[in-house]
């Protein structure tokens, strides 16, 4: 973000520089001319200290160290990008064009992501805007992704294929039904209730509630569409 604080960049390209120095530690023995060459270069500027890489010592990973909240976040960021992509490729938008997305039905922890993290989201999946719909409020025609329960829209005026959005719908609607299927076979079957661990069971039962709830949204959305 070129509008980003001095620290914040300052930061950034310090963690960069270490992360580069680790991994060339760790990619040494399979490739250990260009590890070297790119050591030589970085080294001091990520502390590190001595006259060549092979006399430094292996990265030992500290669990003490791990973030697991901000592993989290990168992974609902990444869920996030992955949908529009999806949604670009499987309605035939162009990766360059800036999309307006909408989302809705998040949680607390969602709109906190959102807040803080908006700038990269924006970046990474090449949006023109991001907003949050109220619950309560009816999106307009859009091609629909999910990320747990919250829903991501993409307006389609002016830029969906009208076609090929049916055509991606019924698709994801046969992929649900399908698990469905799978679902209500394996819960109908009184060996697996009756000998699978109560929370494999639970698991399985939530599994089906999910999916009957997915299917539900794609086939109201399906609706909207051929409504156009």
């Amino acid at each position: 973000d070129d509008n980003a604080p001095d620290a914040l960049k300052k930061g950034t390209r310090r963690t960069l520089i270490r992360v580069l120095e680790s991994i060339m530690r760790l990619a040494h023995p399979m490739m250990p001319f260009i590890t070297e060459e790119v050591w030589q270069k970085i080294h001091t500027l990520a502390g590190k200290q001595g006259d060549t890489i092979m006399l430094q010592p292996f990265p030992i990973p500290d669990d003490s160290q791990r973030d697991t909240a901000a592993a989290a976040d990168i992974e609902w960021i990444k869920q996030i990008i992955i949908g529009v992509r999806n949604i670009r490729g499987e309605i035939n938008i162009s990766p360059g064009k800036l999309l307006p997305v909408l989302l809705q039905n998040g949680n607390a922890e969602d709109q906190r992501r959102l807040e803080e993290n908006a700038p990269y989201l924006t970046k990474l999946a090449n949006l023109e805007s991001v907003q949050w719909l109220d619950a309560g409020a009816t999106a307009p025609p859009s091609a629909t992704a999910l990320v747990g329960e919250m829903e991501i829209f993409v307006p389609m005026a002016g830029i969906i294929d009208k076609e090929a959005e049916l055509a991606r719908l019924d698709k994801e609607i046969g992929k649900l039904k399908k698990e469905l299927g799978r679902l209500k076979g394996k819960l109908s079957n009184d060996k697996f209730t009756a000998n699978a661990p109560d929370d494999v069971v639970a698991k399985e039962r939530q599994k089906l509630s999910d999916a009957e709830s997915a299917l539900s949204r794609l086939e109201e959305q399906k609706e909207k569409i051929l409504a156009l």
